[in-house]
């Protein structure tokens, strides 16, 4: 399942970040401690989610969301 399919609030580990190639989405999610292995959580869900990395929140879009497996 992607980020997309989260529940708020719970705690999830990143398994993959599949971004079909695109180099420079792969390199900002890993700039923001995006990768398999680590912890997040989603906080909010409007528009776009607000997440939580490292202890940091990050608001990021759908498109990018569905590129995070959780």
């Amino acid at each position: 399942m992607t980020l997309n399919d989260a529940e708020l609030g719970k705690d999830y580990i990143i398994k993959a970040v599949n971004t079909d190639g695109d180099d420079e989405m792969e390199s900002f999610l890993f700039s923001l401690g995006c990768y398999s292995g680590e912890p997040i959580r989603v906080i909010d869900k409007k528009k776009n989610l607000v997440v939580s990395i490292k202890d940091a929140r990050y608001n990021i879009d759908p498109e990018l969301a569905s590129a995070i497996e959780i």
